[in-house]
């Protein structure tokens, strides 16, 4: 294995590259911070509307928690064995070649990861300004606004710095840690004072279903709530002993989660009756008048703190996304340049923002519905990259191999949440999945410029504008370490 150079050694010599600066405690908050947004906070309801009583909701997000924990596990096995950043993009790419590869990179970065990061920031622009309109709505221009002004703010310091990001994820998901804690002993202080309160009401809301069809929308949900679990993959190459981290902050955080979410919606249910958790839109508001009284304005200042750190995560690694998929030739060559000074995928970052602010004004929720099942699929891909290097690659030495039935499992899960859409709304998934397809005339269309002379004068000359304009240059020193680990 090549010898491993020091940031200082890097420095004295000129080269410039990503930097291990990524610690244990950041890895936790990174997947912690980056699952725990608006979700818990604000829409709960649908586990308990679709999995038929408070009991089987509770199990739902047990379960939940357990399948991605596996799913963790088996993507810490692909991310110690392939330690670059790109997450599954990298792991397909390594699998199956570059065309399955771009097509999961497609949907990622075009659709999935900017309607997300737009969701999370209207999610904070809206509660943060709910303590300036506390008796109605806020403005929906002055909810964009703040979304896009949120979002510049967190993509300038992650320009500035790996180590000012970091510092604001590990405060914010500190904050909501705190922020849950207090909902939590809230719930468990009237679950004795007032004898389990309306979680001893055995009777469910009115129009709850406990059908396979309901079940399986419980457990969309409740995964959806999970969302994240994977994104410090994206980020490997950055991670300090990732062999040993990686795993770590996986067996830390996910657990760690799954017991929050669980505590958190035990005491929802002692405090709330089902039938308002079923309908309410915003649970924790609710909440907050039961238990909380002249502080309650504190809900709302929880939600936007939890956004705020949940939005720094995403924003965090969807440039590492970006800038694995430009050294690859999948997108243009300057967006996996690094600043000179920082070290940070500047033109990454600042594409992913542009890309989130022009999602802003669209219906974003109903896109992302409609490529629910695309995300699965993108999952379901890197499982079966796994699957797939085990039998390609049988003689590598592997720093974690998880048992074999756990990605067989997973698979499964993947499998199943690919083709209930399919089912139950296929007019919605129809269109995911042309969306999907149309990465087949990109990807050609790519591979004709990559091949054409001109093309390629036009894109030299606007990444020379560029690095001049960002301050930013080739990597000529990115991570050396073998993606495919040497055989012992």
């Amino acid at each position: 294995m090549p010898e491993r150079r020091s940031s200082s050694e890097k420095q004295r010599d000129g080269s410039v590259g990503l930097e291990r600066k990524i610690t244990l405690l950041n890895g936790i908050s990174i997947i912690v911070g980056s699952i725990i947004g608006s979700g818990v906070f604000v829409s709960p309801g649908g586990v308990l509307k679709y999995a038929g009583s408070p009991a089987a909701a509770l199990v739902v997000w047990t379960l939940s928690g357990v399948l991605c924990t596996i799913g963790a596990l088996c993507f810490s096995e692909l991310g110690t064995l392939l330690p670059a950043s790109g997450g599954e993009y990298t792991y397909v790419l390594q699998a199956f070649g570059g065309l399955p590869a771009f097509t999961t990179l497609w949907v990622n970065v075009v659709l999935i990861r900017p309607a997300a990061q737009a969701v999370v920031a209207l999610a904070c622009a809206e509660y943060s300004l709910a303590l300036l309109f506390p008796h109605c709505a806020p403005p929906h221009p002055a909810v964009v606004l703040l979304a896009a002004l949120v979002m510049g703010l967190l993509t300038a310091i992650n320009c500035y710095s790996v180590s000012w990001a970091m510092r604001i994820q590990m405060i914010f998901t500190a904050a909501k840690l705190l922020a849950l804690l207090i909902i939590t002993l809230m719930g468990l202080y009237t679950l004795v004072t007032e004898n389990g309160g309306h979680l001893a009401d055995t009777a469910s809301a009115a129009d709850l279903n406990s059908d396979w069809q309901g079940l399986a929308l419980a457990f969309y949900s409740g995964l959806f709530a999970y969302g994240g679990w994977n994104y410090l993959n994206f980020v490997t190459e950055e991670l300090k002993d990732p062999y040993r981290n990686l795993p770590l902050a996986i067996w830390i955080g996910l657990p760690l989660v799954t017991v929050v979410y669980v505590l958190v919606n035990i005491s929802y249910l002692v405090v709330l009756p089902a039938d308002l958790i079923v309908s309410s839109s915003a649970v924790a508001v609710d909440f907050g008048l039961r238990v909380l009284g002249p502080l309650r304005f504190l809900v709302p200042i929880f939600v936007a703190l939890s956004t705020f750190g949940s939005l720094n995560g995403i924003l965090f690694t969807s440039g590492r996304l970006f800038l694995a998929a430009a050294r690859e030739s999948h997108m243009p060559a300057v967006l996996s340049f690094i600043d000179v000074k920082a070290r940070t995928p500047k033109p990454a970052l600042l594409t992913s923002f542009f890309l989130s602010l022009c999602l802003l004004g669209l219906d974003i929720i109903a896109l992302i519905n409609c490529l629910s099942f695309a995300l699965w699929l993108i999952i379901g891909a890197a499982t079966a990259a796994l699957l797939r290097l085990r039998q390609t690659h049988p003689h590598v030495h592997r720093p974690i191999k998880v048992p074999l039935v756990l990605p067989i499992i997973f698979l499964a899960c993947c499998g199943y949440l690919v083709i209930v859409p399919l089912i139950t709304d296929p007019r919605s998934t129809g269109f995911g999945v042309l969306f999907t397809l149309s990465a087949l005339p990109v990807y050609y269309a790519g591979l004709y410029c990559k091949n054409n002379s001109k093309a390629q004068r036009v894109s030299r000359s606007v990444s020379l504008v560029l690095q001049k304009l960002l301050t930013v240059v080739c990597p000529n020193c990115p991570n050396k370490e073998p993606l495919l680990l040497q055989k012992q």
